[in-house]
Order: structure tokens, then sequence, then C-alpha cells
């Protein structure tokens, strides 16, 4: 790898300060390009971002033109064009009962706008009592304070537990390993519900404010789908208490499950859902919580103003290049191919991996796929994480040209490891292969043959 700075200390404070990184000085298509000229196949879509690749034209010219134009105005002084037509766009393709949207910078802040409009929302109704976060363990929602407080990763969360609000967490939807062999999907979904009703009643049902959940669980457990059945189940559980259903698809929505909207395929209308990385596919940072009719209409008829707000929100650049990549995916029916790429994928996936020895299963839905890494398959026993094993397979898959998103803690945020695959949706046929040569390359450097 070509190194950071190779000629003296980097300024940067970066991820890892004890890490050197190659410099990336281009992009081209599913591409990036190092200032060696390596190029590196991106099977993570970055952290899940990159859905249009790295070098878009139609994209990079929308981004100019606005700048051209204007870049940025304060929202406390001014509405622009484009932030109108983007929501205008988003709420025409959105779950019906969605009709708003509050735009932010990224994932955190999206989560972090959800949070403290589900309180807002609490107070503007007469119901300053809901003030109780439901959540799932193995969940993340971001790093800020409140979304790092409701994810339930014990990783991410232990060193900053004195900051952290309060949250509940619940079991996640992890069949893999916890739905048991003498139970269908559908009961093992009515026992998570009835878990999620017994945590409502301990809190007291009217302190509870709202339930968050992941429709496909990204980052911490590596595209984990619900069994059917379950989010509807949650759904009436919520509405039985008068509980708001907020859900997270930074990572899975905006088209990287094979629909805009992942709940769409779980036949639920969330009240808040929180959206980000292929909203602009990383062309510009921005993300956006999108907002139910009688949340908005609470608080237009209450007090009109949403206590919160950043520099950002509404950014016009930010705004323009998520319109132009989110006009580029329904133009070009990329969400068809996602579906077929993801099918192409998951059978390479199984071909080539269906019975390795350490891979225990291999999950997932559209371009959004997992594998969970075991030491022993028939008990399903993880590696020992003093093994660090997700860290060297990031690093042997980099050197053979390939970027995918290892992480540990599957389990507990401790214990397991797993990889997520979310490629660009401009992919070939021949992409899907490099992604599984590769890949094998790189479990028989790390796994052995």
């Amino acid at each position: 790898m070509s190194q950071i700075m190779s000629h003296g200390k980097s300024h940067v404070f970066h991820r890892h300060l004890k890490q050197s990184y190659p410099t990336a000085v281009g992009g081209d298509g599913p591409y990036l390009i190092d200032s060696s000229g390596k190029r590196y196949l991106d099977a993570s879509g970055g952290a899940a971002v990159s859905c249009l690749g790295h070098s878009d034209t139609d994209v990079i010219e929308a981004i100019r033109e606005q700048v051209g134009r204007l870049a940025y105005a304060h929202t406390s002084f001014f509405t622009t064009d484009v932030m109108e037509a983007l929501a205008d766009f988003l709420i025409e393709r959105a779950p019906a009962g969605l009709s708003s949207v509050y735009f932010v910078s990224g994932g955190s802040e999206a989560v972090e706008a959800a949070l403290k409009m589900a309180r807002q929302y609490a107070i503007e109704i007469g119901q300053p009592q809901r003030c109780h976060l439901i959540a799932r363990r193995q969940s993340y929602h971001g790093n800020t304070l409140g979304a790092l407080a409701t994810g339930g990763n014990a990783w991410r969360r232990r060193q900053f537990e004195p900051l952290l609000v309060e949250v509940s967490h619940v079991s996640p939807c992890y069949a893999y390993r916890d739905q048991r062999a003498d139970e269908t999907p559908e009961a093992y979904g009515e026992r998570l519900a009835c878990e999620l009703e017994d945590e409502i009643q301990r809190l007291g049902p009217d302190s509870v404010l709202a339930f968050v959940a992941e429709p496909v669980v990204g980052a911490t457990m590596g595209a984990v789908t619900a069994v059917p059945g379950y989010f509807r189940r949650i759904r009436e559980v919520c509405d039985r208490y008068g509980i708001l259903l907020i859900l997270d698809e930074v990572m899975c929505g905006m088209g990287r499950t094979g629909s805009l909207f992942a709940s769409e395929q779980e036949g639920v209308v969330p009240d808040l859902v929180t959206v980000a990385k292929g909203l602009g596919a990383g062309y510009q940072p921005i993300g956006a919580t999108l907002v139910s009719e009688r949340i908005r209409d609470a608080i237009a008829q209450g007090s009109g103003f949403f206590q919160h707000g950043h520099t950002y929100i509404g950014h016009a650049t930010a705004c323009a290049a998520a319109l132009a990549v989110q006009r580029a995916i329904e133009s070009r029916g990329l969400l068809s191919q996602v579906n077929r790429l993801g099918d192409s994928l998951q059978q390479r996936l199984v071909e080539r991996f269906g019975d390795h020895p350490n891979i225990g299963d291999i999950r997932g839905r559209g371009l959004f796929r997992g594998l969970e890494l075991v030491a022993d398959r028939d008990s399903k026993s993880p590696f020992d994480p003093a093994r660090k094993l997700n860290a060297e397979i990031k690093r042997t898959a980099m050197e053979n040209g390939l970027m995918c998103y290892p992480m540990g803690g599957t389990l507990d945020g401790v214990q397991g490891d797993h990889i997520l695959l979310a490629p660009p949706f401009i992919l070939e046929d021949a992409h899907l292969d490099e992604i599984v040569d590769k890949l094998d390359i790189t479990f028989k450097a790390v796994l052995g043959s």
C-alpha cells in the first residue's frame, strides 16, 4: 500500500493513529485508485454509501451546476428550490403516511433528529411523561450521544456509558443464532414481539416514547433480515400502546435492499424513518428524517417550531447531489438491477462458500449481504476475539485489491466476526466474480485452504 504522508507525519487525526492508509486519488465506476495506481473494487460501498460508484458524470455535473448558482443558504432565512424538489421526490415515493422531510448531514444526525422529534411530538400532544426509548441489542444507530445510547452494541457504548441516556434493549431478530430448532420463523417473531410488549409493561406503557430498529441490521451484525411478519407484529404492539415506530434505514435504505425504502418489504409504515448513505451516494454529505403526517401536524398546529437544528441542514449543494443520485437510480432502473445482482451475488457466495468450514451463514437482501465467520460450523462457536480475525481479513482483502466491511462483536459486541458486502448498484456480472474470487483468495490466506 502507498502510505499517507510518506515524507513525514500526517497532521490529520485519522480514525486509527497506529495505522497507515493508502492515499485515494481517483475513482472509476466501482473502483477506487490509490496514489500508486493500484485499483480496489469497492465491494462495500465504503460503508454502504457509494451506490453509484465513484465517477458518475450526471451527479458531478449537478453539483457543479448547483455550486455555480447557489452553494448554500441558511435555512433559518431561506428555502431553496432544490431542497423542495428533493423533499417532493422522496415523499412521492415514500410509504403512505410519511409527509415531510427534515434534511441533515448524515445518519447520526438523522437519528438524533428523529429522537428529538419523537420527544417533542409527545409534548405537543400533551403526553410529556413519554420519555423511554426501546431499541435492540446489537443494533447500530450512529455515534452521536443520543444515537449511540439508542444503539445496542456493547463495544461501541462501553467507554462512553457515563455520558449516555438510559435506553432499554430487547433481543434482536437473529434467526441464525436465536431461533429455536422447534420454532417456526413466525413463532420466533411472535416471541420477540411478546418480549417487546413485556418490556413496555415493565417500563409503564404510557411512559414509552418510541421503539427504534433497523429493518435489516447492518454494521453490527452483517445484513441480518427479520423473519416474516416480525415487523408487522412490532407495528401492532407499538400501535396498541401509542408508541412511535422509528425505523433506521441509514444503511439499508435508499435502494440497498432492492426497494427505495427497506420498510416497504416488511409491509409496515414507520412514524419516522431515517436515511443517509445511499441518499447522496457519497457525492455530498446528506441525511434525512422522514416524518409522518400526524407528527408534522401536531407540531404545526402546536408550537409550530421544531426545537432543533444544525448549520448545514438542507444544504443546497448536498440536496442537488442527492436529487441527481435518486433520479439516476430511478431513470436507469437500478432498483431492479439491485435485486438481480443481489440474487446473483448470493448464488455465487453460496456456491463458493456454502460448505466452507468457517462460514456459518450467508444472508441478506438485495446488494446488502453478510457472511458470518465461525470457528466451527456445527456448534456455531465464534473465533477467539483476541485473534482480531475481522481486522486481518480487512487488511488482507485490501492487499488483494478488494474493499469489504468486516466487523467483530457480531454476537454480543465482543464475540463473533462477520463481513458485510454492499457494493455499488452499477456492477456487472464480471465484478461479482471478482468479488467472490478475491474473497476466496483472502479466506485462503487468512483461514487456510
